[in-house]
């Protein structure tokens, strides 16, 4: 199996045929023909056939199309961060919750890399349930969000910030002043981010302690997209309380009132202890929980646009 058969196969999984695939990749449709025999060779799997319909794919094939394309993007990751350490740079891997990498990271990350002219900082939103995995595999070199409840011995863990979860509405709503009872919010539409989505952290917290059904909730590809629709008075939404602090001054957002409208929560830092471990990771650790890097994570500071790179799932700071 080599990378070209791969890129081959991948090409014929996005465009849906071979002629097509050929034409991506600027080859003949014979060459893909010959790689894409390769691999059904290799496997023992026809891998795809032609209907009247477009390709149709076997169980093994789909798995492969998956694959095939983490294969080839770890490639090409490992060609960039190759010639990066030939250039002298090092590379930090960041996972991150969706909570704390939207709306806090960008702040640590701008303040932290700063401090180290040959620092890359490769941040991406994973699912805090995997953060141990990550760890161990050495596909992170830290993690930062909600602290997993069972974590390996070989990993260290530290407390970066407490933060504070609160119920925001528009102005135009009608719990707009009203002091919420737990039945009230169970009924309300409930425009939820990507974190609601994982079983791990402050927003699920919140909804299950408050028994919220999944037909009331709406997931949103960003916690601002769900709090720009609270703000339109679709629902109602959970935020941080120190993102969401100059919205409510000017009354765009009124934050709701009542025993069950806040969570507390904190964020922890995870990295690897004993030797090989990454000494940029454990630097970061530490760096998290000092008052500078609190208030660059509560100001939201960006990374500047010259230094903007973005990518499927993951963001490049340098």
């Amino acid at each position: 199996m080599t990378p070209a058969q791969l890129r081959a196969y991948v090409a014929v999984v996005r465009t849906g045929s071979v002629k097509q695939a050929a034409a991506q990749l600027d080859v003949s449709e014979s060459a893909v023909s010959l790689h894409i025999a390769q691999l059904r060779k290799e496997f023992g799997d026809r891998l795809f056939s032609r209907t009247s319909v477009g390709l149709a794919f076997t169980p093994g094939g789909l798995r492969l199309a998956s694959r095939a394309a983490e294969l080839l993007g770890l490639q090409d990751r490992t060609v960039v961060e190759v010639n990066a350490a030939a250039r002298g740079r090092r590379l930090l891997r960041v996972a991150a919750s969706s909570l704390f990498a939207e709306l806090a990271a960008p702040g640590l990350i701008e303040l932290f890399t700063k401090r180290a002219a040959d620092l890359d900082v490769e941040l991406s939103v994973r699912n805090p349930m995997s953060f141990e995995t990550l760890l161990l595999t050495r596909a992170a070199d830290i993690a930062i969000g909600p602290q997993p409840p069972v974590m390996d011995r070989a990993i260290a863990s530290r407390p970066v910030m407490n933060y504070r979860l609160v119920i925001v509405v528009g102005p135009e709503h009608a719990l707009a002043g009203v002091r919420a009872s737990a039945a009230q919010l169970r009924e309300q539409t409930w425009l939820l981010g990507p974190s609601a989505a994982t079983d791990l952290g402050a927003v699920q917290a919140m909804l299950r302690r408050l028994a919220v059904p999944d037909d009331r909730q709406q997931i949103f590809q960003s916690h601002a997209a769900a709090l720009g629709e609270a703000k339109r008075g679709k629902g109602i939404a959970p935020a941080l309380s120190f993102t969401v602090a100059p919205e409510v001054r000017n009354g765009d957002l009124l934050l709701l009132a009542g025993p069950h409208t806040t969570c507390e929560a904190v964020w922890h830092s995870q990295v690897l202890t004993g030797p090989g471990a990454p000494s940029a990771a454990a630097e970061l650790s530490r760096f998290a929980s000092t008052s500078r890097a609190i208030q660059a994570m509560m100001r939201g500071a960006g990374v500047s646009v010259g230094h903007f790179r973005p990518a499927v799932h993951v963001t490049l700071w340098s």
